[in-house]
């Protein structure tokens, strides 16, 4: 027998057309959740720029932004996990923020005269709104976790 047979056989790697190692895992999945976690940091950028809240929930719009590009990076580069972590759970507590803000921040789930007990009907454009971010951020920590388990499922 010869000493070749007896090593470990060598893994061809395969190549893209311009010559790139080919990824060994999901591609788009992860590039995915990295454009709509960097489409969250424009927004709040662009609403705290905006002027329509003060400077305290403008500053702290931008520090949250500031947060999430990093992980931002590492997932579109690397798919790190530990970053996919950080953006499901943020994701899921801007939620719930948000969520408090639409349905307990003005009315506290009081109401007189038959009027709705939060503040949802007091401005529907802004409700309708807070939903749309709402499930925006759900949708965005959905798709890190299921990243997260395709991630496993990989390297078993």
């Amino acid at each position: 027998m010869a000493a070749t047979s007896l090593s470990v056989p060598q893994c061809r790697e395969s190549t893209t057309a311009a010559g790139r190692a080919r990824a060994n895992g999901p591609v788009l999945h992860p590039r995915f959740v990295a454009v709509v976690t960097a489409v969250s940091c424009v927004a709040h950028v662009c609403l705290a720029v905006s002027g329509h809240h003060g400077a305290w929930p403008s500053g702290l719009m931008v520090t949250v932004a500031a947060g999430c590009v990093p992980c931002t990076v590492h997932i579109w580069r690397h798919s790190r996990v530990a970053a996919l972590h950080q953006v499901a759970v943020a994701a899921v507590a801007m939620a719930a923020l948000h969520a408090v803000l639409l349905f307990g921040a003005k009315g506290s789930g009081h109401a007189h005269g038959g009027t709705p007990s939060s503040s949802a009907a007091a401005d529907p454009a802004g409700s309708a709104q807070l939903l749309l971010v709402i499930g925006l951020e759900l949708a965005t920590a959905l798709l890190a976790a299921t990243l997260v388990a395709r991630l496993r499922r990989l390297h078993r």
